[in-house]
This record gives C-alpha cells, sequence and structure tokens, in this order.
C-alpha cells in the first residue's frame, strides 16, 4: 500500500500551483497528452492486452471486457476528445450570479476550482484520461483509481499524463494513480487534504464509500 498521507499532501500542493495556472498552460498539457498517447500507443497497447489476458483468465464477464479494450479506435476518439476539451473556453473565474445586497454591498458567485478530488471508476480505461483531463482544465488536482483489471493500462496512461503535465510546466503531482483496495481505504480518511470523493461503479460500491468517508 502507498503513503497516503503523502499522496494526498503532494496532490494538495500541486493544486496550489493547477489552480492560478493559466488556461493556456492546461490546454498546452491536455493537448500534449493527445500527442504522448499516440506516440506510447505501443507501450499502452502492449499493457492493455496484458490485461485483456489476466481478465480473460479470470473469467470476467464479457461487457466489462469489452470496456477493458484501448485499441486504435479507442485511441482516436480519446485524443479527438482532448482536442475538443482544449477548444472549449476557460471554465474559471466566470461569474454565474451577482446581486447588490445593499449599497455599496454586492455578493458574486464565481466559478473555481473544487480541490484535490478522488476518483474510483470501473474497468474502462479511457475513462482515466477523460477523467485527468477534465481535472486539468478546471484546475483540480486529482487522484485517480481504477479496477484492478486495467492495472497495467492505467499506469502507462497516468505515466503520459504526469508526463504532458511536466512538459506544459505545471506539477506531475496533479495526477497520481492508486492501485489497490486498501489505498482506497486510507484515502477514505484523508478527509482534510481531499476535497471530494468520486465512487463510479455498482450501487452497493457506492454506496460503501458513503458508509466510509
Amino acid at each position: 500500500m502507498k503513503d497516503l498521507h503523502e499522496i494526498a499532501l503532494q496532490s494538495r500542493n500541486a493544486y496550489y500551483d493547477l489552480s492560478v495556472s493559466s488556461v493556456d498552460l492546461r490546454n498546452s498539457a491536455i493537448l500534449c497528452l493527445a500527442d504522448l498517447l499516440r506516440d506510447r500507443f505501443p507501450d499502452i497497447r502492449k499493457a492493455n492486452l496484458e490485461d485483456y489476458a489476466a481478465a480473460e483468465a479470470d473469467h470476467l464477464s464479457s461487457p466489462l471486457l469489452h470496456r477493458l479494450v484501448f485499441d486504435e479506435k479507442k485511441l482516436d476518439q480519446t485524443a479527438e476528445g482532448l482536442k475538443s476539451l482544449a477548444e472549449l473556453p476557460d471554465p474559471l473565474g466566470k461569474t454565474t450570479y451577482s446581486e447588490e445586497i445593499t449599497g455599496g454591498l454586492s455578493l458574486y458567485r464565481v466559478i473555481c476550482p473544487i480541490g484535490v478530488i478522488g476518483v474510483i471508476f470501473e474497468s474502462r480505461p479511457d475513462a482515466l484520461i477523460q477523467i485527468a483531463s477534465l481535472c486539468i482544465k478546471s484546475g483540480n488536482s486529482v487522484i485517480l483509481k481504477g479496477g484492478r483489471e486495467a492495472i497495467r493500462t492505467n499506469q502507462v496512461l497516468c505515466e503520459c499524463v504526469r508526463n504532458a503535465l511536466e512538459q506544459a510546466g505545471l506539477p506531475a503531482a496533479s495526477a497520481q494513480l492508486l492501485e489497490t483496495r486498501e489505498d482506497v481505504s486510507a484515502m477514505l480518511k484523508e478527509d482534510t487534504l481531499i476535497d471530494l470523493i468520486i465512487p463510479r461503479g455498482s450501487r452497493h460500491f457506492v454506496q460503501y464509500i458513503m458508509d466510509n468517508s
């Protein structure tokens, strides 16, 4: 099991830099990620085939096996999604509501980052890229935990995310990957450093997260 307190602390420190970064830097990281996915596709595909073979041997259901695949088609869809995300306007700093409470005193609601987000998701490895890129765009650090059936693929994909952040001049610790159930249990206890936990899975699993957060 990893030292979750140290990981959460690194994520918090990275958030301070990411949250005040320019949209140009954040978009640069997202576009760099699209290029890195193509450059490292042989490594991604090799890891994904190993995950698929192990999942087949474990008799994973057909729908889960289908979601596990990261092939050239999935690469193209993921890369195009990243480019589309980079083209969207900056979500931060926008005023969504204002009201003059009294003379000279006005109330404003302005969009800002949440902080450190922990996301636990199912077997689709492309979900890692979608989640991480949305967090980058919105100025949030993210701690990711995918299904064990996609562990090899997720490791390579998270390396790509971290490298893209570094190449754009942003902290790599803005994206971190957990690998075990024990890591999840430890993450749920870091309520002073992690601001939001998002579980994506079965109803039973979501209830477990709610009961233990």
